[in-house]
């Protein structure tokens, strides 16, 4: 099977994703979450007249010209508004967020006025009519489209639908991603090493990638080099209802990569198994019917780009979420090889120089070298065939953060 370029590789994988389905939540369980539908206003805000400043409600015509005396006839706090009417030479004293009592209508300042005990108070600055009020449906009126379908619910979205009065909204449903390590060497960390084993460290950075975009990981831990145990976690992701299966290791073309065999037995049709990128040729995906499968190479340093180049936009786009990659261009640290027929992403340091990014590749770019990756903050993308670059050549650059 040919290799296949990163761009339409990509293409494929992502061909056909939609949002998997809504669900109502909890205002209070929200944040972070994708609107599925739009959020219209339940009820008109400010839902009265309302004061913007603690003071005095009366009628500016009493208080163009200073002094002005004003005899205060009661009081209006916030959620008990004055009953009564402001006639003329009359003031009530009002709080922030209290109705405007009918009559007046303008509000001054307390900073703005010196009691004079006996019910008396004397206004020392002029105030003009609509002063420091808050008018009727200011914010928004019942009815009102506040909020998008599509929306991210941040901080200000959260607080906007509860003032909307909605205790919950439709949200998108997080995609479910199920993770299957595979190999006989892996046990998980915190295990006691045998002569021929090593730690399964992949799982833990890829459902952070998943986690990034909303989803939600499932690991089903380790399955031996055998087909059937293999295949008791594939059979159990399905089960689980992932929306995206990811396999580790056994994807390639040795004796024991055993992944494509297992999927395409339990009816994966295989869409591409190659591609034309380094680290990470041996990137395999294919559907089991709905659910997208997706065999990472076993290297962990080529997991977890594959992860960042394919995984991560085919989640977000699951979820309904936006994603672009974070692509800048730099001036390169050092010099660099011509490239051969497969894409490049060359682990980094980018740091700015002078109001420009320098980006410095590592010296070694093993792919099993994950401390490398977790120093690096960048990824310089080297196109097919890209000549031999001098230090300060411009480049591309996807950052990781």
């Amino acid at each position: 099977m040919a290799l296949v370029p990163v761009a339409e590789a990509l293409e494929r994988l992502l061909e056909g994703a939609q949002p998997t389905g809504s669900e109502s939540v909890a205002l209070m369980d929200a944040a972070d979450r994708v609107l599925a539908e739009p959020v219209v206003a339940l009820r008109t805000q400010p839902p009265f007249n309302a004061s913007a400043m603690d003071g005095y409600a009366t009628r500016a015509a009493d208080v163009a010209s200073v002094p002005a005396r004003l005899s205060v006839i009661g009081m209006a706090p916030a959620g008990q508004g004055f009953a009564g009417t402001v006639e003329q030479g009359q003031a009530v004293r009002i709080f922030t967020g209290a109705p405007l009592p009918e009559g007046a209508d303008t509000i001054v300042i307390q900073e703005n006025v010196r009691d004079l005990g006996g019910g008396g108070v004397e206004v020392i600055a002029p105030t003009v009519e609509g002063r420091h009020i808050r008018r009727l449906g200011l914010d928004f009126s019942t009815g009102d489209v506040l909020l998008e379908k599509g929306r991210l619910l941040d901080p200000a979205a959260l607080s906007l639908a509860a003032s909307a009065n909605h205790p919950r909204v439709s949200v998108v449903k997080r995609p479910l991603v199920a993770i299957i390590a595979t190999g006989d060497e892996l046990l998980p960390p915190g295990s006691n090493l045998g002569p021929d084993q090593i730690i399964s460290s992949n799982a833990y950075g890829v459902a952070a990638v998943a986690q990034s975009v909303g989803a939600r990981a499932l690991d089903l831990g380790i399955a031996p080099d055998r087909k059937e145990a293999i295949a008791v976690l594939v059979k159990r992701a399905v089960g689980a209802g992932a929306d995206v299966i990811v396999t580790l290791g056994g994807a390639s073309v040795g004796d024991h990569d055993l992944v494509h065999d297992v999927l395409t037995g339990e009816g994966m049709t295989l869409d591409f198994w190659k591609i034309a990128m380094r680290p990470g040729k041996p990137l395999m995906f294919g559907r089991l019917g709905d659910i997208r499968c997706i065999g990472l190479p076993g290297n962990p340093v080529a997991s977890l780009v594959c992860s960042q180049l394919f995984l991560k936009p085919l989640l977000a786009r699951l979820g309904g979420r936006f994603y672009r990659p974070d692509l800048r261009q730099a001036r390169l640290g050092a010099a660099m090889p011509a490239n051969d027929i497969r894409q490049d992403y060359v682990r980094a340091v980018v740091k700015e120089d002078a109001g420009v990014l320098v980006a410095t590749p590592f010296g070694i770019q093993d792919s099993s070298m994950l401390k490398m990756l977790a120093d690096a903050n960048g990824l310089i993308v080297r196109e097919p065939f890209a000549p031999a670059a001098a230090a300060g050549a411009a480049c591309s650059v996807q950052m990781l953060r």
